[in-house]
């Protein structure tokens, strides 16, 4: 596996190492979750792309491979390439068609060829140099294949376009309450952000990102799945507070008393918020001309 190195700064950790240790127990579970929350969405997006037979795949930051299995068994792509830092999920679960490659797409020497179809799904929120790496992408694209990506976009945590906190107001000019839910999410991004460098805020300039990168035509589009008692999503993002918990209270925002209560929370009738939303951009690489 290709690591970058690390430095002392805060965001200088790497999903995976840092964070999200795909050795922890029940760490493919968790991911597992936020699959079930997010999968049917970006499978119907790809196949309206036109993903289907004839079709060769790059799927980067795979995870437990449940995007490039159903591209293979329900749009019957020729074939895909997973891609991953940690293969090891991946591994697990072989299928005809299913090609693993342990790597990392910030290493120039990333050059595995050209496909009719890249997707990444939270992924870039987590890494450095966003803008290179869509260019980059967009390279591995054939002519009139299609790159796809998605990332988080938060709702909820009262945040600025450049990162820091805000204050939230209700309807009489006041400070707003929150919910348990949005205090968490709050610690939340800002723990991912000092630990790995996460920053989601930049994901809305994705179809612009794209265009940039030589793509046209350009559209996306927002997913936000319900959160309810037991649902994956709830399940996803209590297991990911458990799991983030000592940097969420190194930031000072919450306690251990507020992480409990938060989950708590999540798993009641009295839950009352917002989940984190998906966006989702696609760009078309032109046909080259003769």
């Amino acid at each position: 596996m290709t690591t970058a190195p690390r430095g002392d700064a805060p965001g200088d950790g790497r999903y995976g190492e840092a964070v999200f240790r795909p050795e922890q127990e029940g760490e493919g579970e968790r991911i597992d979750f936020g699959a079930l929350a997010y999968d049917d969405i970006t499978v119907a997006r790809l196949r309206a792309l036109g993903a289907g037979p004839g079709w060769r795949c790059l799927d980067v930051g795979a995870g437990t491979g449940t995007v490039s299995r159903r591209l293979l068994e329900e749009a019957g792509v020729t074939g895909v390439l997973a891609v991953d830092r940690d293969v090891r999920f991946l591994l697990e679960r072989p299928v005809t068609g299913l090609d693993v490659l342990e790597a990392d797409i910030t290493d120039p020497d990333f050059v595995p060829g050209r496909f009719r179809l890249v997707h990444a799904r939270f992924v870039l929120m987590h890494l450095p140099g966003r803008e290179r790496l869509i260019t980059r992408l967009a390279e591995l694209v054939e002519p009139g294949g299609v790159l796809v990506l998605s990332d988080a976009v938060d709702l909820t945590s009262g945040r600025t376009a450049d990162g820091t906190a805000d204050v939230t107001s209700d309807e009489t000019g006041g400070p707003a309450a929150g919910t348990p839910y949005t205090s968490m999410m709050r610690a939340m991004w800002q723990a991912l952000r000092d630990t790995i460098g996460t920053d989601v805020s930049w994901v809305p300039s994705y179809p612009r990102l794209l265009r940039g990168a030589g793509l046209a035509p350009v559209a996306a589009e927002i997913h936000v799945p319900p959160l309810e008692p037991g649902s994956p999503i709830s399940r996803f993002w209590a297991d990911t507070w458990e799991r983030s918990r000592a940097p969420m209270l190194a930031t000072g925002l919450v306690d251990d008393e507020a992480v409990d209560e938060a989950i708590r929370y999540l798993d009641s009738d009295a839950c009352a918020a917002l989940s984190a939303g998906m966006l989702t951009a696609w760009g078309r690489k032109p046909e080259e001309t003769v």
